[in-house]
């Protein structure tokens, strides 16, 4: 059995809520955590209910972004050898995108 842990609000997460994605949908979500530093859990439950994902630029997120950016160059160049564009490929780009611009606000703003 798995430890218990609180919520910011010190209340006891004993409930499990279990769903099922295909294998695509899988590979968004795990591409998502990794790029936010966040774990499965606290990332899940922070877009279920509306909430900010704020990163955190560490080791871990940084390895991750690397990994990514270099994953989306492979794809760019499949597609300039003559194939379509995916669209998993566009959100991967627009999340990267995003996590990046907000970390150049939070190094201008000295944060």
């Amino acid at each position: 059995m798995s430890a218990k842990n609180l919520d910011k609000h010190n209340r006891w997460r004993n409930k499990t809520v279990a769903f099922r994605v295909s294998p695509e949908e899988d590979t968004q979500i795990e591409t998502a955590v990794k790029l936010t530093g966040l774990t499965k859990q606290d990332y899940i439950i922070r877009r279920l209910l509306c909430r900010d994902v704020m990163v955190q630029g560490n080791p871990r997120v940084y390895k991750a972004l690397r990994d990514q950016l270099a994953a989306v160059l492979d794809e760019l160049r499949r597609i300039e050898a003559g194939q379509g564009v995916n669209g998993e490929l566009l959100d991967t780009i627009q999340m990267i995108a995003t996590i990046l611009n907000g970390m150049q606000e939070e190094i201008a703003y000295g944060n």
